[in-house]
């Protein structure tokens, strides 16, 4: 179910590599969304915005509750996903594709290494 390219929080962030370069994709996991119910806001940083490792990101809404978004990278925001502010439906429907929130060029790419591969997160949520 969580994809093997990516590596997880213990808060249900993930985030991915993209090629030849220090820059990530950052979103939510199914299991987050799943557990949120249908999501109807998102707030994110702005671009240009420092996030910090396992710090607070910004907040997800859901008709059950608010919900605090944690960075799984130190960095700068190089990008948002601009289309989540008119269809925040896109973290349900899409959670490791379309629905990613941020794009971070990352400041402290050893950070990647704490995180959990799927296996270990898969086990991770099977015992909450």
């Amino acid at each position: 179910m969580n994809p093997d390219d990516r590596k997880y929080t213990r808060e249900h962030e993930w985030v991915v590599s993209e090629a030849g370069a220090d820059t990530v994709l950052v979103g939510i996991t199914h299991y987050a969304q799943d557990q949120l119910g249908d999501v109807v806001y998102v707030e994110l940083p702005a671009v240009g915005d420092a996030v910090g490792y396992l710090a607070k990101m910004g907040e997800i809404e859901s008709v059950k509750a608010v919900s605090d978004l944690f960075s799984p990278v130190s960095g700068r925001v190089t990008e948002v996903n601009g289309r989540l502010a008119q269809e925040p439906e896109l973290v349900n429907n899409d959670p490791f594709g379309d629905g990613w929130m941020l794009r971070v060029s990352m400041s402290n790419p050893a950070e990647l290494d704490s995180l959990l591969d799927a296996a270990s997160y898969e086990e991770y949520i099977g015992q909450l």
